[in-house]
């Protein structure tokens, strides 16, 4: 057997789908065997890779026991002469594997290899090639020196930036997404160490492959897309400390003297400088809205009280001073609590959610202004044109943001949308993005053109071009984003096309026969998905605190008449269990039919007390999935009160 590869998964069904189909194809003309190792996912993968590509060899592990162990238990069992540890959100080209054999066979001295990598908008992935981390490389990237200067050799070794990346070189680190090693050499040196339970094996196997008298070689002949972060947040404390501990565990076993303690030292140092960056960045991204919202509605108001005072009173100092530090502190929270329970922080460029939420906290501060004493009443027209400026100045805030992320300065999320694919492939896309709750402005269909003989069916439904125009027509077109149909397209040519439009258009890619649209804008965060499945509305951020708010409001309401509601329940003492747990966010009164085994394919929530379908007779897996797949989908906050009030007597249950 030529090639055996080996796939480590977890939760990452949509993309390793597309994986399977892309290998599928490489594949063809090799005597090759493909091991899948599943680390105990909760997205249906292994059940989705045993339905689908039955020629795959399945490990399904009860639980995580990390990427080397994984790795490990399918090598064992590999019978090829080459192996390939790929990562699950990659895509190779059809001939990919071809290439990297026969380059293999014709360097002998070769123990791994690694290819060109682009991302998923076509940019080229440094972490293609990389040096060995030692103290001085490894502190030029912990603090930053090697992005800065990347193309240095005394600053970019570890990228090995001043190397050509569309030439051939002997590098000393492959990279763990696509790792093809000769099995010889493999036998030799040992398998993954299995210290390591994620980042760090591929720079200590490709080590000892050099010190066991292999070289290891970049080889961009091929390139493959590279996804990133679908296994790992790269923005989390999470991945900054399993990183950089295993930069530590390598230097402990490889290093000796002064050169190991250096770097461990280096790496602990490093583990709290970037902790407190991402900590400090995480903090920005998540409050940078509200922060400046704050900040600019309070002085706003400050500012319109001097000028009001000024113009209406011809007295600047008219209103008390105790107004700058009750009330319009007051009316800037509420502005932004407004915004926040209305959604308008989970997508601050919906106009027009901003503008809803706005104008709710502007009555309800109204409301409130009227209750309050005479002499707690500064001016109404001071409120009216807070409310004004308030409204002015977030919308102010979110254009410059867009216009400096985006270049944009629309509000909407419809994108200028491109397909390129065959006729059939194409409208299957509409209706998987329709079936989604996805927009987009539709621009056209793009016609593969030469790949395969034109269908009959194709000539009613004529695209606005071919493939060998397709970069003028997205430049034409100001295409924003494209949709390629792996059915009808080679990859090759999708990352050509990738490469030559560039980054300024997100690229997603629908594969063959499959229910979701795969894509991924930027490496540092996780990719996107176009499925049948995602547009479900108890997912929905403002939907999910609404019923966070009416399990604790519902709760204390219960408890406040208690002497009243406890006489209809049947258990008295699971029913005041039941109170205090879900009020102490242990419970939630509703959640999924606990009889569903596939209920984890949806989002999750914590244990229910009362669930659809709780009095119903013994039903199928089937029927309860679909129940819980409604409950879901059109998930309102009524719906939660309906189901409680249906089930009021079974709300001390304790199952």
């Amino acid at each position: 057997m030529q090639l055996s590869i080996v796939i480590v998964s977890y939760n990452v069904r949509y993309f390793l789908e597309q994986c399977l189909l892309s290998v599928a194809r490489a594949t063809e003309g090799l005597t090759a065997e493909t091991w899948v190792v599943d680390n105990n996912s909760a997205d249906g993968s292994v059940e989705m890779v045993r339905r689908r590509f039955p020629w795959v060899k399945v490990i399904a592990n009860p639980h995580n026991p990390g990427f080397s162990v994984a790795n490990n238990q399918a090598l064992r069992q590999a019978r090829g002469r080459y192996v390939l540890l790929l990562n699950p959100d990659t895509l190779v080209e059809e001939d990919t594997f071809h290439r990297c054999y026969a380059f293999a066979e014709a360097h002998p001295d070769l123990g791994g290899l690694g290819v060109r990598m682009i991302d998923g908008s076509g940019r080229y992935l440094p972490e293609s090639k990389r040096g060995l981390p030692t103290p001085w490389v490894a502190f030029t990237k912990a603090f930053g020196l090697a992005r800065l200067f990347p193309r240095s050799r005394r600053f970019g070794h570890y990228h090995l930036g001043y190397l050509a990346e569309d030439e051939t070189h002997a590098v000393e680190v492959l990279a763990g997404a696509y790792m093809w090693m000769r099995a010889a050499a493999l036998e030799q040196v040992g398998l993954l160490d299995e210290t390591f339970f994620m980042y760090g094996e591929d720079i200590d196997l490709s080590y000892r492959l050099t010190q066991g008298g292999y070289r290891n070689y970049y080889y961009p002949g091929t390139s493959i897309i590279h996804y990133k972060g679908e296994s790992t947040k790269r923005g989390s404390l999470n991945y900054v400390r399993v990183f950089y501990q295993a930069m530590v565990i390598f230097a402990q076993k490889h290093f000796v003297g002064s050169g190991a303690r250096g770097l461990v030292l280096m790496m602990r140092l490093a583990i709290y400088v970037r902790a407190v960056l991402t900590v400090g960045a995480n903090l920005w991204a998540r409050l940078r809205f509200p922060l400046l919202d704050a900040a600019g509605m309070y002085l706003g108001l400050r500012l319109l009280k001097r000028l009001w005072s000024a113009y209406h009173f011809d007295d600047p100092g008219y209103f008390p001073d105790y107004i700058d530090y009750l009330h319009f502190p007051a009316y800037s929270l509420l502005w932004v609590a407004s915004i926040f329970l209305g959604g308008g922080y989970d997508r601050p460029f919906d106009y027009g959610r901003l503008l809803r939420s706005l104008g709710v906290g502007t009555l309800l501060l109204l409301s409130v202004y009227g209750l309050l004493p005479e002499d707690l009443r500064p001016s109404r027209a001071l409120l009216v044109l807070g409310a004004a400026w308030a409204t002015g100045y977030a919308l102010a805030v979110r254009v410059v943001f867009r216009a400096l992320l985006t270049g944009r300065l629309g509000a909407h999320d419809e994108r200028r949308l491109l397909i390129v694919g065959r006729a059939a492939e194409a409208q299957r896309t509409l209706s998987l993005l329709q079936r989604a709750g996805t927009t987009a402005h539709y621009i056209g269909r793009v016609d593969p053109g030469t790949r395969a003989p034109r269908p009959e069916a194709d000539v009613e439904a004529e695209g606005i071009g071919t493939t060998d125009r397709l970069t003028s027509l997205a430049s034409l077109y100001r295409a924003e984003e494209i949709i390629f149909c792996s059915a009808d397209l080679d990859i090759s040519d999708i990352q050509r096309w990738m490469r030559e439009i560039g980054p300024r258009v997100q690229y997603r890619i629908l594969p063959e026969a499959s229910r979701s649209i795969i894509g991924s804008h930027r490496p540092d965060q996780r990719g996107t998905l176009y499925t049948i499945d995602v547009n479900l509305r108890i997912d929905d951020p403002v939907l999910r605190r609404g019923k966070w708010l009416l399990d604790r409001g519902v709760a204390l309401l219960l408890i406040l008449t208690l002497p009243l509601t406890v006489w209809p329940v049947r258990d008295t003492a699971g029913y005041l269990h039941n109170l205090v747990a879900v009020l102490f966010t242990r419970r939630t009164w509703v959640a999924y039919h606990p009889g569903d085994p596939d209920r984890k394919l949806l989002p999750a929530l914590r244990r229910g007390v009362v669930y659809p379908g709780l009095n119903l007779a013994a039903e199928d897996s089937e029927t309860l999935h679909h129940l819980n797949l409604l409950y879901a989908r059109d998930y309102r906050l009524r719906d939660d009160l309906r189901l409680i009030w249906e089930n009021f007597r079974s709300l001390g249950r304790r199952d």
